[in-house]
């Protein structure tokens, strides 16, 4: 019988029952992907984070939802750094993740307490068909824009209002029969710059309810729409979850805040 610990983290939250709920499995070494697919789906939640020491300050880091292991997650990177350094008692100013998909990733802590990660943009592809997009998400939006990355296709649905992205009634077949992995739907907010809601039904998260990665899609969108670089925004599911991002040149920074909820052990037969 093989034991290892987890922990559940709700990310960009400063409470409990909000954010984006995330599972951290710190690993002495590599399970087999199966394994690993099989306990984050047990976990059933967006993602579950597997890492591996790798040097000083340094560890290998994997997300897999559900179904699948998907290039980047945010708030489980997020929910990673809360770990290592509020639970684990990991004391360097920076943590450094090496990915197999986007290169190596650091996290470091700012001075009022906000985890500060720094993720690759991601290119503008052109636009998409709107009727479709209008069908899958029961609103029409003004444009769909096209942001890819090898494995990562997103369509950023742009609406009018924050009542128009909050008002959706998405078919989530629907979704899922549309060419991206994933539809962010996105507009002006009210008490911040931007509003979001993200869509992924073929990675198994039919509504994502804080997604850090999204924003290396949205942060290029707003700011060349409203041209500056700083950026305050919240997405606007059931839970909700706020972040402060910042475009600087190729990457976009994204920070937010972490609370614990679980301390546990997985019991894997031996």
């Amino acid at each position: 019988m093989q034991t290892l610990p987890i922990y559940q983290v709700d990310a960009f939250t400063d409470r409990l029952f909000s954010g984006n709920p995330a599972a951290v499995v710190p690993l002495e070494s590599w399970l087999d992907d199966a394994t690993m697919l099989r306990i984050a789906a047990e976990n059933n939640l967006s993602e579950t984070a597997f890492l591996v020491p790798a040097g000083e300050a340094k560890w290998e880091l994997r997300w897999f939802t559900p179904e699948i292991e998907v290039p980047l997650c945010g708030h489980a990177t997020l929910a990673t750094a809360f770990v290592l350094s509020e639970v684990l008692g990991e004391t360097a100013a920076t943590l450094t993740f090496s990915t197999r998909m986007v290169g190596d990733l650091t996290v470091s802590r700012g001075a009022d307490g906000w985890f500060v990660m720094r993720f690759p943009r991601r290119p503008r592809n052109g636009t998409a068909a709107i009727e479709p997009v209008a069908a899958a998400l029961g609103r029409r939006p003004d444009e769909v824009i096209e942001f890819a990355t090898p494995g990562d296709t997103s369509w950023l649905a742009v609406f009018t209002d924050e009542a128009d992205v909050m008002g959706l009634t998405p078919d989530v077949r629907a979704i899922a029969a549309l060419p991206p992995l994933n539809v962010i739907a996105t507009a002006p907010g009210l008490a911040v710059d931007f509003v979001s809601r993200m869509f992924a039904p073929k990675a198994g998260i039919d509504e994502d309810p804080v997604t850090g990665s999204a924003h290396c899609s949205l942060v290029p969108y707003w700011a060349e729409r409203l041209g500056k670089t700083d950026f305050v925004a919240r997405q606007v599911s059931a839970r909700g979850g706020d972040l402060r991002c910042t475009l600087d040149g190729e990457t976009v920074v994204v920070s937010g805040q972490a609370v614990l909820y679980l301390k546990g052990e997985i019991v894997l037969p031996g």
